[in-house]
């Protein structure tokens, strides 16, 4: 009888290491994963209050205030940026004066646009360390970690109150966008999407009418 208990208790017990294995294999699923409009389920909301010790994450102080809609200058130009001018290698986005680039070294930006409204945080799925998201009045700035930095992974703009530095905002209709971008861009899942460098610009049209807009890095495809 101990024999045959031994042998019931050693299967319930590699029942048990199999079925946590199993857990652990699929902690990066579909909970991490972000909505088309941006937002993020099932992430850790951090107080933005008391402050944090990760480099880019926001700390004492009031929301910064956003002002009004940035005229779009810099893009692909030079416009000056915390982060120096922009590159050239790809669409970027630009407010008050600073250009945000994806891919880009994010701290330098963040620190130029102040305490964000909102804050949130979880575990990366493609590296080491917490992609974070910064929400701000108008525009939401995502990152991923990479060794000792956060760099820019997606930006995306939430109202009309901002625009690409090609002048398209939310509610633009798509005949203005097709005029704005004229070449390259490719239909696919909803969206008019514009590859340029490591990045893609993505506008989701619903109806005649763009309803986001997106700047995401190719590095988390």
């Amino acid at each position: 009888m101990k024999k045959k208990e031994s042998k019931i208790s050693t299967v319930k017990k590699c029942a048990v290491l199999l079925a946590s294995a199993m857990l652990l294999a699929t902690g990066c699923g579909k909970g991490d994963e972000k909505t088309i409009d941006g937002s993020v389920q099932n992430m850790e909301q951090v107080d933005i209050t008391s402050g944090a010790d990760e480099a880019g994450a926001p700390g004492d102080g009031e929301a910064a205030d956003e002002g009004q809609q940035d005229s779009g200058q810099g893009g692909t130009g030079s416009a000056p940026a915390a982060n120096g001018a922009a590159s050239g290698e790809g669409y970027a986005f630009s407010y008050n004066g600073t250009v945000i680039e994806v891919d880009a070294d994010a701290a330098p930006i963040l620190a130029v646009l102040g305490d964000p409204v909102s804050y949130f945080e979880s575990q990366s799925c493609a590296f080491e360390g917490m992609d974070k998201m910064y929400t701000y009045n108008s525009f939401e700035l995502d990152t991923y970690p990479n060794e000792s930095k956060d760099y820019v992974s997606t930006v995306i703009l939430k109202d009309d109150s901002v625009a690409t530095a090609e002048g398209i905002c939310i509610g633009d209709s798509r005949e203005k966008l097709l005029q704005a971008y004229p070449d390259g861009g490719k239909e696919e899942d909803g969206m008019i999407v514009y590859e340029k460098g490591n990045m893609r610009l993505c506008f989701i049209i619903k109806g005649d009418e763009v309803v986001s807009i997106e700047y995401r890095s190719t590095v988390l495809n």
